[in-house]
């Protein structure tokens, strides 16, 4: 065969392009649309990040700590004049997932809500007494 590349095609090369008198002729932002990527698996990425994500496993501290921890509640409850700035590091469950992280919150204490258990903070933070890990005081 003596075909050389395009002979294939030389009886429609020269033929003006087809306009169809049926359809209308698509926009050229409908014609890139349809070569735009899209997502076939939507919300897989944030799967993916979720999934990936860490989170640390609470460690129960032993009967010593709780005594300890109770003695310096009880020291916040009876502290004379403007209440004391603290620092509290505690475990924050995850919402998502199995675990969570330990948060360090520092900020003047607002009040102790013992009916809920939590310690809040001037800036409205709340925690949960059950979660507390370490409590420093300071004046």
């Amino acid at each position: 065969m003596t075909d050389r590349q395009g002979d294939n095609y030389d009886d429609i090369i020269n033929l003006p392009h087809h306009v169809s008198t049926t359809h209308p002729q698509m926009s050229l932002r409908d014609r890139a649309a349809q070569f735009s990527p899209f997502a076939a698996l939507t919300g897989h990425d944030a799967a993916i990040r979720e999934t990936a994500r860490l989170t640390e496993h609470r460690h129960e501290p032993g009967e010593d700590y709780a005594d300890l921890l109770d003695r310096k509640l009880q020291q916040l409850r009876n502290h004379p004049g403007r209440p004391p700035l603290i620092t509290v590091r505690y475990f924050e469950p995850d919402a998502k997932k199995a675990g969570g992280a330990y948060v360090t919150a520092s900020g003047r204490l607002k009040k102790i809500d013992d009916h809920r258990r939590l310690l809040v903070l001037e800036d409205q933070t709340e925690i949960p007494v059950s979660q507390i890990i370490e409590l420093e005081l300071s004046t």
